[in-house]
């Protein structure tokens, strides 16, 4: 079905995004296509689609791929059915219909009489009936966009689907129907995603890295274990080349003090028995040319496990390089923070939630607030900071510190470098070395500091902003987190969920992916209705 040969793809600006990359997917094959920000996920995917050129090697595709991308954006002065491609079969068919029976009519209908039935039944499928076809897609919603691609897959019945992060807009009811598609579905699929709901349902996982594709046979908890087996492997030696780092220099320490003291008392032997200069300067060149030369033995011995220990580190995972350190909130557990009392929010004179929401938010909590797309989430956190105030019922807020991180992380400003960031939460004055310190720990290294924060990575973004909320002085009582693994990859998944797990105070969190609130242990919901 997909065949892939030494392929290779080139920025406009000649840098190599990767090389020599091999794949080969069998008709009836599921497979997840996984791997860190940057390696080049979306652009592999869009190459065997065929919407961008590779610059070397082969990338055959026996069947007409069906693409659903990320980003719908390109689509937004399209109506619905201009973006499926069907506008033209379903006017030639109305046409047919009424009785003009042209040639070009029946080129553009190709006997697909089945056309409207499908569009209908796809609709309905993914939740979008009544949905006008003739409508722009710039006024729909990322959730309903989403929808309307994967509907296009019951129009269309490609024997090859590529779906590119298609989880990430959707509400829990979308995601659902997803996962029951993706269980079902005869098409061959390669999916690009971070949902672990998701990549449990595919049933081959390719891993790309700088080193290519390594294909796991399994599905992702299986990929897990895998990892988990090779890190742990890895650590092993790690710390076996620590020990052995440890061995060696102790050894050249021990053996550079013996040697000297030879060296010393062999001088006086030679003293005292009153040898001629000549012969003392001999042997003390000698002498010295040996401890020389034992000396370069044990530095090549220890700059060689150096070496060894460097690339070894290399290749840890990131979360494994970082430290946390979160300063711990100041309130005490079970402090109430927020109290509602039937509180209600109207847009147009209809209001948001039957009944009114009731509930209390207090100190440590970890909390998920979930709801369909447009069920007021959003509203509901604006009232719970303050920006908003309910039109009905009321609420009391204690004093405390919250920060609001949405899918964006927008507390980092694209006006700013790293390290001017960075410094806009120093508020002990630590010195810059400190602070940059602290920009280490969380992987930009020197030649980060200078970077924009506007071309920082969603990955990049979390980690800088996790790492400002270290350099604070107090770490806040609330954090509020809106889709925050929206835009990252697995791995960086793991770094924030590390980072949350570390976080003593209080949660209050917004996503649909369901392992991401299993493993920062939610203990709570807010639900809407």
């Amino acid at each position: 079905m997909i065949h892939i040969q030494n392929l290779t793809y080139i920025h406009p600006n000649q840098d190599v995004l990767f090389d020599n990359i091999h794949l080969t997917l069998n008709r009836h094959d599921k497979a997840a296509l996984i791997g860190n920000n940057g390696t080049g996920k979306s652009t592999l995917l869009r190459i065997i689609a065929g919407v961008l050129p590779h610059s070397g090697g082969v990338a055959s595709v026996e069947a007409a791929p069906y693409y659903v991308p990320q980003l719908f954006g390109q689509y937004n002065a399209l109506t619905v059915a201009q973006a499926l491609r069907i506008e033209e079969p379903l006017q030639a068919l109305k046409e047919i219909l009424a009785g003009n029976v042209m040639e070009e009519n029946l080129s553009l209908l190709n006997d697909d009489w089945t056309i409207e039935e499908r569009c209908q039944e796809a609709l309905q499928y993914w939740q979008l009936e009544g949905l006008d076809l003739t409508q722009p897609m710039a006024l729909l919603s990322g959730g309903q966009k989403t929808r309307v691609f994967l509907a296009g897959i019951h129009i269309h019945q490609p024997e090859l689907v590529l779906l590119d992060e298609p989880s990430n807009h959707l509400d829990r009811a979308g995601r659902q129907l997803l996962y029951d598609f993706i269980s079902s579905s005869t098409s061959t699929l390669l999916v690009v995603s971070h949902d672990r709901t998701l990549l449990n349902r595919l049933s081959t996982v390719l891993e790309l890295s700088n080193r290519g594709i390594t294909v796991y046979g399994g599905n992702y908890d299986f990929y897990q274990e895998q990892k988990r087996i090779e890190s742990q492997a890895l650590n092993e030696d790690v710390h076996s080349r620590e020990k052995a780092l440890r061995k060696a220099r102790e050894v050249a320490r021990e053996t550079a003090e013996r040697q000297q003291k030879l060296d010393a008392r062999g001088k006086k032997k030679q003293e005292k028995a009153g040898m001629p200069t000549i012969v003392m300067n001999t042997l003390r060149n000698n002498a010295e040319k040996s401890t020389s030369k034992l000396k370069n033995v044990h530095a090549e011995k220890v700059g060689a496990i150096a070496q060894e220990l460097h690339e070894l580190r290399k290749g840890l995972p990131d979360v494994d390089k970082m430290r946390f350190g979160f300063d711990p909130s100041t309130l005490h557990q079970g402090k109430v923070l927020v109290t509602a009392e039937a509180i209600n929010y109207q847009y147009s004179e209809q209001p948001l939630w039957q009944p009114e929401l009731s509930f209390q938010i207090t100190s440590g909590e970890r909390i998920a607030l979930k709801g369909l797309n447009g069920s007021g989430k959003t509203t509901l956190i604006r009232i719970i900071l303050g920006d908003l105030e309910p039109q009905s019922g009321t609420i009391q807020r204690a004093d405390s510190k919250a920060v609001y991180i949405d899918q964006d992380y927008s507390l980092i400003s694209n006006s700013f470098h790293v390290y001017e960031q960075a410094q806009r939460f120093n508020h002990t004055s630590l010195q810059e070395h400190e602070v940059k310190i602290r920009l280490a720990r969380f992987l930009f290294s020197k030649d980060d500091w200078d970077k924009p924060c506007s071309a920082l990575s969603g990955g990049e973004r979390m980690r800088l902003m996790l790492c400002c909320l270290t350099i604070s002085s107090q770490a806040p009582d609330l954090i509020i987190l809106d889709e925050p693994t929206n835009n990252l990859d697995i791995q960086n998944i793991e770094i924030l969920t590390a980072a949350i797990n570390e976080y003593q105070g209080t949660l209050l969190v917004v996503s649909h992916d369901h392992s991401f609130l299993e493993q920062i242990h939610i203990g709570q919901t807010i639900s809407l209705t």
